[in-house]
Protein backbone atom coordinates (compact mmCIF):
# COMPACT_ATOMS: atom_id res chain seq x y z
CA UNK A 1 0.00 0.00 0.00
CA UNK A 2 1.46 3.43 -1.08
CA UNK A 3 1.05 6.29 1.66
CA UNK A 4 1.14 9.82 0.51
CA UNK A 5 2.88 12.59 1.83
CA UNK A 6 0.98 15.21 3.40
CA UNK A 7 1.54 18.88 3.11
CA UNK A 8 2.74 19.79 6.71
CA UNK A 9 2.70 23.31 8.51
CA UNK A 10 5.98 23.93 8.12
CA UNK A 11 5.74 23.22 3.67
CA UNK A 12 2.44 25.36 3.73
CA UNK A 13 4.19 28.11 5.08
CA UNK A 14 6.85 28.12 2.41
CA UNK A 15 4.26 27.69 -0.14
CA UNK A 16 2.60 30.75 1.39
CA UNK A 17 6.09 32.83 1.07
CA UNK A 18 6.85 31.78 -2.61
CA UNK A 19 3.54 32.78 -2.81
CA UNK A 20 4.29 35.97 -2.14
CA UNK A 21 7.19 36.12 -4.18
CA UNK A 22 5.46 35.84 -7.14
CA UNK A 23 3.31 38.00 -5.78
CA UNK A 24 5.38 40.58 -5.22
CA UNK A 25 7.83 39.71 -8.66
CA UNK A 26 5.12 39.41 -11.11
CA UNK A 27 3.16 43.03 -11.32
CA UNK A 28 6.97 44.59 -12.55
CA UNK A 29 6.29 44.95 -15.94
CA UNK A 30 7.57 46.75 -18.83
CA UNK A 31 5.44 47.37 -21.66
CA UNK A 32 7.38 47.13 -25.32
CA UNK A 33 6.51 48.72 -28.19
CA UNK A 34 6.32 45.75 -30.61
CA UNK A 35 3.97 43.68 -28.69
CA UNK A 36 0.60 43.88 -26.47
CA UNK A 37 2.06 41.69 -23.96
CA UNK A 38 4.78 43.34 -21.40
CA UNK A 39 8.08 42.36 -20.40
CA UNK A 40 7.23 40.89 -16.63
CA UNK A 41 9.14 39.25 -13.42
CA UNK A 42 6.09 36.45 -13.15
CA UNK A 43 8.03 33.62 -15.20
CA UNK A 44 11.54 34.27 -13.43
CA UNK A 45 9.44 33.95 -9.90
CA UNK A 46 7.66 31.07 -11.29
CA UNK A 47 11.01 29.52 -11.87
CA UNK A 48 12.16 30.71 -8.90
CA UNK A 49 9.66 28.93 -6.93
CA UNK A 50 9.45 25.56 -9.07
CA UNK A 51 13.41 25.11 -8.64
CA UNK A 52 12.79 25.44 -4.56
CA UNK A 53 9.45 24.07 -4.42
CA UNK A 54 9.50 20.92 -6.92
CA UNK A 55 6.54 20.08 -8.61
CA UNK A 56 3.07 19.54 -6.63
CA UNK A 57 4.02 22.63 -3.75
CA UNK A 58 5.22 24.82 -6.67
CA UNK A 59 2.51 24.25 -8.70
CA UNK A 60 0.19 25.16 -5.57
CA UNK A 61 1.91 27.90 -5.51
CA UNK A 62 1.54 28.80 -8.84
CA UNK A 63 -2.28 28.28 -8.70
CA UNK A 64 -2.70 30.28 -5.60
CA UNK A 65 -1.25 33.25 -7.40
CA UNK A 66 -3.89 33.04 -10.39
CA UNK A 67 -6.64 32.67 -8.10
CA UNK A 68 -5.74 35.67 -5.58
CA UNK A 69 -5.23 37.89 -9.60
CA UNK A 70 -8.85 36.74 -10.34
CA UNK A 71 -9.89 37.81 -6.96
CA UNK A 72 -8.52 41.36 -7.91
CA UNK A 73 -5.68 41.41 -5.88
CA UNK A 74 -3.28 43.51 -8.11
CA UNK A 75 -0.90 40.81 -8.83
CA UNK A 76 -0.22 40.45 -12.83
CA UNK A 77 1.56 42.96 -15.01
CA UNK A 78 1.67 46.29 -14.45
CA UNK A 79 -0.37 45.97 -10.85
CA UNK A 80 -3.56 44.40 -12.39
CA UNK A 81 -5.87 41.53 -11.23
CA UNK A 82 -9.23 40.61 -11.55
CA UNK A 83 -11.07 38.43 -14.15
CA UNK A 84 -10.42 41.35 -17.25
CA UNK A 85 -6.85 41.05 -17.10
CA UNK A 86 -7.08 36.67 -16.72
CA UNK A 87 -9.55 37.10 -19.39
CA UNK A 88 -7.91 39.32 -21.88
CA UNK A 89 -5.21 38.98 -24.60
CA UNK A 90 -2.47 37.99 -22.31
CA UNK A 91 -4.08 35.50 -19.55
CA UNK A 92 -3.08 32.95 -22.20
CA UNK A 93 0.46 33.34 -20.29
CA UNK A 94 -0.89 33.56 -17.39
CA UNK A 95 -2.91 30.39 -17.39
CA UNK A 96 0.23 28.54 -19.20
CA UNK A 97 2.09 29.40 -16.00
CA UNK A 98 0.44 26.27 -14.45
CA UNK A 99 1.44 23.85 -16.87
CA UNK A 100 4.30 25.68 -17.07
CA UNK A 101 4.53 25.00 -13.04
CA UNK A 102 4.01 21.45 -13.47
CA UNK A 103 6.15 20.44 -16.55
CA UNK A 104 9.45 22.47 -14.99
CA UNK A 105 8.53 21.10 -11.72
CA UNK A 106 8.26 17.23 -12.69
CA UNK A 107 11.83 17.46 -14.26
CA UNK A 108 13.34 19.31 -10.82
CA UNK A 109 11.93 16.60 -8.94
CA UNK A 110 12.86 13.53 -11.02
CA UNK A 111 16.10 15.10 -11.79
CA UNK A 112 17.27 16.36 -8.67
CA UNK A 113 20.97 16.31 -8.98
CA UNK A 114 20.64 16.60 -13.38
CA UNK A 115 21.00 20.67 -14.05
CA UNK A 116 20.79 19.95 -17.59
CA UNK A 117 17.93 18.06 -17.35
CA UNK A 118 16.24 20.38 -15.18
CA UNK A 119 17.10 23.39 -17.49
CA UNK A 120 15.43 21.02 -20.42
CA UNK A 121 12.35 20.75 -17.83
CA UNK A 122 12.17 24.27 -17.61
CA UNK A 123 12.88 25.09 -21.39
CA UNK A 124 9.68 22.07 -21.98
CA UNK A 125 7.86 23.94 -19.48
CA UNK A 126 8.33 27.42 -20.85
CA UNK A 127 7.29 26.44 -24.57
CA UNK A 128 3.90 24.93 -23.55
CA UNK A 129 2.90 28.72 -21.23
CA UNK A 130 4.26 30.10 -24.89
CA UNK A 131 1.63 27.64 -26.52
CA UNK A 132 -1.50 28.81 -24.33
CA UNK A 133 -0.06 32.22 -24.23
CA UNK A 134 0.03 32.81 -27.84
CA UNK A 135 -2.92 30.90 -28.83
CA UNK A 136 -4.92 33.10 -26.44
CA UNK A 137 -3.19 36.18 -27.61
CA UNK A 138 -4.02 35.16 -31.27
CA UNK A 139 -7.67 34.30 -30.26
CA UNK A 140 -8.88 38.10 -28.69
CA UNK A 141 -6.48 39.67 -30.90
CA UNK A 142 -7.63 37.98 -34.41
CA UNK A 143 -4.16 37.29 -35.05
CA UNK A 144 -2.48 34.06 -37.11
CA UNK A 145 -0.57 32.28 -34.99
CA UNK A 146 2.82 33.47 -36.33
CA UNK A 147 1.95 37.07 -36.23
CA UNK A 148 0.40 35.94 -32.03
CA UNK A 149 4.25 34.20 -32.01
CA UNK A 150 6.28 36.96 -33.29
CA UNK A 151 4.75 39.25 -30.87
CA UNK A 152 4.23 37.32 -28.29
CA UNK A 153 7.06 35.17 -27.96
CA UNK A 154 9.82 35.70 -30.33
CA UNK A 155 11.29 39.29 -28.52
CA UNK A 156 11.09 37.42 -25.10
CA UNK A 157 13.07 34.72 -25.71
CA UNK A 158 16.54 35.95 -24.65
CA UNK A 159 15.12 37.65 -21.75
CA UNK A 160 13.45 34.31 -20.45
CA UNK A 161 16.41 32.59 -20.93
CA UNK A 162 18.51 35.00 -18.32
CA UNK A 163 15.45 34.65 -16.26
CA UNK A 164 15.26 31.09 -16.41
CA UNK A 165 19.43 30.85 -15.88
CA UNK A 166 18.91 33.50 -12.45
CA UNK A 167 16.08 31.94 -10.98
CA UNK A 168 17.94 28.35 -11.49
CA UNK A 169 21.41 29.70 -9.75
CA UNK A 170 19.47 31.09 -6.98
CA UNK A 171 16.71 28.34 -6.71
CA UNK A 172 19.79 25.42 -6.26
CA UNK A 173 21.37 27.51 -3.72
CA UNK A 174 17.49 28.07 -1.80
CA UNK A 175 16.68 24.37 -2.25
CA UNK A 176 19.89 23.10 -1.01
CA UNK A 177 19.35 25.07 2.27
CA UNK A 178 15.64 24.30 3.05
CA UNK A 179 16.38 20.66 2.64
CA UNK A 180 19.76 20.83 5.02
CA UNK A 181 17.26 22.74 7.47
CA UNK A 182 14.86 20.12 6.83
CA UNK A 183 12.00 22.07 5.39
CA UNK A 184 11.61 20.37 2.29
Amino acid sequence: METTKKINVKQMALIGLMTAVICILAPFSLTIPVSPVPISLGTLAIYFVITVLGMKRGTISTVIYILLGLAGLPVFSNFSGGAGKLFGPTGGYIIGYIFMALICGFFVDHWKTSIPMSVLGMVLGTAVCYFFGTAWLAYQLSLTFPAALAAGVIPYIPGDLVKLALAMTLGWVLRKRLNKAGLL
